[in-house]
């Protein structure tokens, strides 16, 4: 008799009331993909669909009070974390991840929000301590080639020796970096993940829909979840993850 039990994944992220991405949008998702989402909110975004107003930071020991809850009750296969927005948040996380380290990491990068709502907190900080202490916890990090290119170019990862943005995420300590938006002639673009050993594969992207989400990673960043919980190993996680977040994407809330 097969196992049906779904797949369990926790989500770590911020609370986005229009529901166009992370939570609850992410815990829709991962159920449309079988999966069964418990979530630990890092932050309340007061927003609606057009922009961002305020957003109230959660403790960080609620943070980690609510995420070993979960993770002491249940038998979470894999740990998606995106939309931490202070040090104490990603220092909390990284320890999490250090005493659970049996279990797989994705990490969704994204640009963090305008200084003017994040008023006590230095971006430049949060990102120094994100890459310090999270990312060689990680097993996937997630993330359009465009931002990463533009940490390198001028931003937090200028300072790294790495020929690439990607690169320089591994530098840093993440075992495999999948960038999505890689140019590869006009008009084209494609996934590219980077692992250990300069290992490299690419699949082609589509073309983004004429009205871009921006939580178009939103789907994927849960596939790829899902599937290292099931234990696929790379690359074939990130095939399977592509072909599942395919359709979701098209239909994702703009």
């Amino acid at each position: 008799m097969s196992n049906t039990n779904p797949t369990v994944v926790l989500v770590v992220g911020p609370f986005d009331p229009s529901g166009s991405g992370n939570l609850p949008a992410d815990a829709v998702t991962c159920a449309g993909l079988g999966a069964h989402a418990l979530s630990t909110i890092t932050a309340v975004h007061v927003q609606d669909t057009i922009s961002t107003e305020d957003i109230q930071l959660m403790p960080a020991e609620l943070i980690d009070d609510q995420a070993r809850c979960l993770l002491e009750d249940m038998n979470i296969q894999a740990i998606k974390v995106s939309g931490l927005y202070s040090i104490e948040s990603v220092q909390v996380l990284a320890q999490i991840a250090a005493d659970y380290a049996h279990v797989p990491l994705v990490l969704h990068l994204e640009a963090l929000p305008d200084t003017t709502i994040l008023e006590d907190e230095d971006p430049d900080d949060i990102m120094a301590a994100l890459f310090e202490l999270l990312l060689p916890q990680t097993d996937l990090v997630l993330a359009e080639h465009s931002l990463i290119a533009h940490w390198k170019a001028d931003g937090p990862l200028q300072r790294t020796s790495a020929d690439s943005p990607a690169q320089a995420l591994l530098e840093h300590g993440a075992q495999w970096v999948l960038s999505t938006g890689f140019p590869i002639r006009p008009g084209q673009s494609a996934y590219l993940l980077h692992g250990p050993e300069q290992a490299t594969f690419n699949w082609k992207r589509p073309a983004p829909p004429p009205t871009h989400s921006s939580n178009a990673n939103g789907p994927l960043s849960c596939a790829l979840t899902i599937e290292l919980g099931k234990g696929v190993a790379m690359p074939k996680a990130v095939e399977n993850a592509l072909v599942l977040a395919g359709p979701l994407a098209a239909n994702t809330f703009q």
